[in-house]
């Protein structure tokens, strides 16, 4: 067994730590690397990291009592560490809870607004107005990519995420393994075809039998192989924080969080998921390269005179948005960003159809998260899913994002609200955190070793 020990640390890429989470080399259907991902990652992520403590990013608002649309929830989570600790309204900074969600709506002078909406709603009814709403909504919920909780219902409502931090609850088994099942298999035969041999859930997700899915996925055009990606890294990610914030002791007088070695081997050794485990967190840096396209995308949308993070503090105002402002710069000089242009070519009817398709999936799986029995598994899942459907509706909203307002004095055709943007940090933060976690857990099994 030494002997092997020592062949192991002599194999090139093996040395100081463990061949299978030893991820290097150019990514899939990218013009980047591995390396570049991880030394820039550690300039980025100190940066973001302050910018996600500041209030405007750490309350998020959300509905964790909707009801499941696909299947009868059995029964939540009775476990402690599954419950979540929700604000009272006097936690909540009263900028926040009084800002429209509309990060544009502050620069709208009362000229306009009287001319715009005053006007018009004095004459009608509640349940005209009620029904517009819906209109509106509607009409622009065909442009997302995922499902967004109505923040004026009385069940949404504030979450400190840092009080609620993501880690590992004692979810799993059946139930939990139903979620990923869901998304896996629901998705893999509709919107999309597939080979009725990969229809079962965990040759459809991860098998254990060998490479199946990867295989499969090897076989598709661009548009899917992304899109699977893309959901195959958010598992990863979500692996990662729920092995690294794992609860190694629990006494009445002390309970300890660390990373478990195991658990982490569980879920990535290739030897114990059939050769998988490696691709699963390539697939992890996929999602990252287009989470901080994203991110530097949205760069012209924020320096705009009219985008502000409102608070209710002018001077707090001012000084977000310059940190915002320079994790956006930051991400943006990175130098080997993921090319989305590379997606929905070809034929105008067809790539219109695909991208339709990868929609209604991705708001698919937006919706299977109020499906997960733990509050806390569900406010993060929610967040991430959040994020990235956000990232998505930024990344192909370019002619909206550069498009001038029809009129002087009219807002930007493309708007984020206060949910997106918070959403869109704190997913990327997730994604940013977990591959810094490789690196802790390379030196955990090179210890091992």
């Amino acid at each position: 067994m030494k002997l092997l020990l020592l062949f192991l640390l002599q194999v090139p890429g093996c040395a100081d730590s463990s061949c299978f989470c030893q991820v290097s080399g150019d990514l899939d259907d990218c013009s980047c690397d591995v390396e570049t991902i991880d030394s820039f990652n550690e300039r980025l992520l100190p940066q973001l990291q302050v910018l996600l403590e500041e209030d405007y990013f750490r309350f998020y608002k959300v509905n964790l009592n909707q009801v499941c649309p696909f299947w009868g929830v059995s029964g939540l989570c009775g476990l402690k560490d599954c419950a979540v600790k929700l604000c009272s309204p006097n936690q909540v900074p009263e900028g926040i809870r009084s800002s429209s969600q509309d990060q544009f709506s502050a620069e709208v002078n009362e000229c306009e607004r009287t001319e715009d909406l005053g006007a018009v709603d004095v004459s009608l009814s509640d349940e005209t107005r009620e029904v517009l709403l819906d209109w509106s909504e509607h009409g622009d919920g065909e442009k997302r990519f995922c499902v967004v909780d109505d923040d004026e219902s009385p069940d949404s409502q504030y979450v400190d995420l840092l009080l609620n931090p993501e880690r590992f609850t004692g979810y799993r088994g059946p139930e939990s393994w139903r979620i990923w099942t869901s998304i896996y298999e629901e998705n893999c035969s509709s919107p999309f075809s597939i080979d009725p041999r990969f229809s079962s859930s965990s040759r459809c997700a991860y098998s254990s039998t060998g490479k199946v899915f990867y295989s499969w996925l090897e076989g598709q055009c661009v548009e899917k192989r992304a899109f699977y990606r893309l959901i195959s890294g958010l598992h990863a990610s979500i692996s990662i924080h729920l092995s690294a914030r794992y609860l190694l002791e629990d006494r009445w007088f002390q309970r300890q969080w660390g990373h478990n070695v195991s658990e982490f081997r569980r879920r990535f050794d290739s030897a114990l998921t059939g050769g998988e485990g490696p691709e699963r967190l390539r697939s992890l840096y996929f999602l990252f390269l287009v989470e901080l396209r994203a991110l530097a995308k949205a760069l012209p949308v924020v320096q705009r005179p009219s985008f502000r993070l409102f608070t209710g503090r002018p001077e707090e105002d001012r000084r977000l948005k310059e940190l915002l402002l320079h994790v956006l710069q930051l991400a943006r000089s990175f130098p080997l960003h993921f090319d989305e242009t590379s997606l929905f070519t070809g034929d105008e009817q067809e790539a219109a159809t695909l991208k339709e398709d990868v929609r209604r999936a991705f708001l698919n799986i937006s919706r299977v998260m109020d499906c997960v029995g733990c509050f806390r598994c569900r406010l993060w899942g929610k967040l991430q899913t959040q994020g990235l459907g956000t990232s998505l509706k930024i990344l192909f909203s370019e002619r909206q994002i550069e498009a001038p307002p029809l009129s002087r004095g009219q807002r930007p055709r493309f708007r984020l609200g206060r949910q997106e943007v918070v959403s869109l940090l704190n997913a990327f933060g997730r994604v940013s955190t977990s591959i810094s976690e490789l690196k802790t857990f390379r030196a955990l099994l090179a210890e091992e070793m």
